[in-house]
């Protein structure tokens, strides 16, 4: 009677087993897998093969093969033919879970769509199975029992993270092996390794994202399973090219990818974005790697930038004493702050992508600080010669001078605010240079037409000194066609400041004796400023109209006759100047004859007194601190004004 049970029991059990799907011969399935192509295996077998494979529902396998052991198990002496079949069953189940899961990236990249979602069915079912094979291993763990299968635990998951880890070593192994597309235009074979497998890196993470993750259940955390083992593998990789000792430019790449590529175009790319915790991955190269590597590129580029900008300046100034400069849109031109502002702002946008401290970019502007200064000196150095094309060259370099103004005052970031204030400082030497060098000519002819300024004949306007002067100008301002308009209108905005100083200092030294006078010469310094503005103005100085504003006040302070009236227009004057000194105030105040001790002290202290509190809301240029009047303090001191 026991034996017939027993053996009913195996017979339950045998048909047990016929109900389950047939598992395929493994030997049969990699074989198929290495020798696709072999000569005896058509397309067809293949397909049919792949068709199989996908219809196999690897958790139902799972689920059967879990319900044959515990029954198995439950017996009290369970069949040792039986256990080594469902050991065998065991095993094929796991080779088939292993390939489905080394199959990832080689089945989500198949051509045929139904193809890739019938293989990524297969990888679905293939993580189920190992849900189902963890929770027995607890099962068994956690049990009363015994006897435990000889297969238990089977540790699926960590054996699943440790083909993962092969997989990927595998995957950037292949990679760094192979040409990848893009990869080819790179200069060195170390170029060509990191850029390619850094593209399989970025390719592997966005399949992972887009089909794999939703293959395994969010406890398993699988993209950042893979964005850990992508992270691990690449750094290993770049860490033994680091190692190795690079060349300068390989050195620049690696670190490209390092600071640049990984972190923003991959661990940041808009698909990856979120989904990994990449606080927690880090720098694909440690502290130490990064500062020699980042330290011996900067090196290298620091002396290329300075060999750059020497040979530039060389170039140029070669052509200063060999060739006329070059007309583009009929004005003079100089390549030399186009080409220098390349070298500069491809280096620190270079500079931007490889390095990842950024105040460290003051080691490349220094040498831009340093060319300007040596820039300037070469100017100064060609106007003291006697060049007979000095006038064509400084037009030129004027043009430079404004390029490397708008360049250095708009770029922000990279020159520190030392840095950008000594170079706009060196620039603006330079630009003095070339305007003194244009103007010289009319600053000549100012002195001596100004000598007849607050004399008979131009208070009666018997001689026109002012008509004289400016229509010697406009012959002489023919001569600047040829320089860049921007530059011509800054020029003249100057030269336009320069005449009215020199009227005005000519004013402060002369001597009006009579009322007459007085107001005679203050009408005919409002004609003057009239005319000179209007000439100004035609020359595309509407900036600098401010200066026709000022002589008229002027004008009006030495035309007043009453001291409160003249007190008042004095306080307008120094509120709209606030660089009118007390000693500006004094000389101003010497030209009325009329006005008492006691009235210019009193019109001094009112202006002390209404100065704005900030000068810095005041919008006008400074000017009178460009009018010397030190001569004034031993006349205030002869007549006792001081307060």
């Amino acid at each position: 009677m026991d034996k017939h049970k027993a053996g009913g029991g195996e017979e339950n059990r045998g048909e047990e087993r016929r109900r389950l799907p047939k598992l395929k011969n493994p030997a049969k399935i990699w074989k198929n897998r290495k020798q696709q192509n072999h000569k005896h295996t058509t397309d067809d077998e293949l397909e049919h093969e792949e068709e199989q494979q996908r219809e196999e529902q690897l958790e139902e396998v799972s689920r059967r093969l879990i319900l044959r052991e515990e029954q198995l198990f439950s017996q009290d002496s369970p069949s040792e033919v039986e256990e080594d079949q469902l050991q065998r069953d065991f095993e094929a189940l796991r080779l088939q879970i292993w390939m489905a899961v080394h199959n990832t990236f080689t089945t989500t990249s198949s051509s045929s769509s139904s193809s890739s979602l019938g293989q990524l069915e297969v990888l679905r079912s293939a993580v189920a199975s190992i849900q189902q094979q963890e929770v027995q291993d607890r099962h068994w763990r956690g049990g009363l029992v015994e006897r435990v299968p000889v297969w238990r635990p089977q540790k699926c998951l960590s054996t699943h993270h440790s083909l993962l880890q092969q997989m990927v070593e595998s995957r950037l192994m292949k990679a760094s092996e192979e040409d990848c597309g893009g990869a080819e235009g790179l200069s060195s074979p170390v170029k060509r390794q990191v850029c390619c497998m850094g593209r399989r890196v970025k390719e592997d993470l966005l399949t992972v994202v887009r089909t794999v993750k939703d293959c395994y259940p969010p406890q398993v955390d699988i993209m950042n399973l893979y964005a850990g083992l992508y992270h691990q593998n690449f750094s290993a990789r770049l860490t033994e090219l680091a190692a190795a000792g690079l060349e300068a430019d390989d050195c620049g790449y690696l670190l490209f990818w390092t600071n640049h590529c990984y972190p923003h175009d991959i661990l940041n790319h808009e698909e990856l974005q979120g989904n990994i915790k990449t606080a927690c991955l880090g720098s694909l190269l440690l502290q130490d790697h990064l500062d020699r590597l980042e330290d011996q590129y900067l090196s290298h580029k620091e002396d290329k930038v300075k060999l750059w900008l020497n040979a530039a300046l060389r170039r140029d100034e070669q052509s200063w004493t060999s060739t006329t400069p070059e007309l583009i849109d009929h004005y003079c031109f100089s390549p030399l702050a186009v080409d220098v502002i390349q070298v500069i702002d491809s280096s620190l946008k270079e500079f931007n992508c490889v390095i990842r401290d950024q105040s460290k970019t003051q080691r490349i502007t220094a040498h831009l600080e340093i060319f300007l200064s040596s820039y300037k000196k070469s100017v100064e150095e060609f106007v003291k010669g006697n060049h007979g094309n000095v006038r064509s060259v400084i037009k030129a370099q004027l043009v430079c001078e404004l390029q490397f103004r708008d360049y250095i005052t708009a770029e922000t970031g990279s020159l520190s605010e030392e840095q950008r204030r000594h170079c706009v400082d060196t620039l603006s030497a330079l630009k003095d240079c070339g305007y003194r060098c244009l103007n010289a000519p009319i600053h000549t002819q100012l002195k001596v037409c100004f000598t007849h300024l607050w004399t008979s004949v131009w208070l009666d306007g018997s001689l026109p000194v002012v008509d004289s002067l400016l229509d010697s100008l406009n012959q002489q301002l023919t001569d600047l066609t040829d320089l860049k308009p921007a530059c011509r209108q800054a020029l003249l905005s100057v030269l336009h400041q320069d005449v009215v100083l020199k009227y005005v200092k000519r004013m402060m030294k002369s001597r009006m004796k009579s009322r007459q006078q007085q107001v005679g010469g203050a009408q005919r310094m409002i004609e003057d400023a009239r005319k000179i503005n209007d000439f100004f103005d035609k020359g595309g100085c509407s900036g600098s109209l401010w200066l026709g504003e000022l002589l008229c006040s002027l004008a009006e302070i030495i035309h007043l006759q009453d001291p409160g009236s003249v007190q008042l227009e004095m306080v307008s004057v120094a509120r709209r100047f606030p660089d009118l000194s007390d000693a500006h105030v004094s000389a101003l105040l010497s030209l009325k004859t009329g006005l008492s001790a006691a009235d210019v002290r009193s019109i001094r202290q009112s202006v002390e007194e209404n100065r704005l509190a900030d000068a810095s809301t005041n919008h006008n240029p400074p000017f009178f601190s460009k009018v010397k009047v030190k001569w004034i303090n031993n006349k205030i001191n002869q007549m006792g004004l001081k307060t």
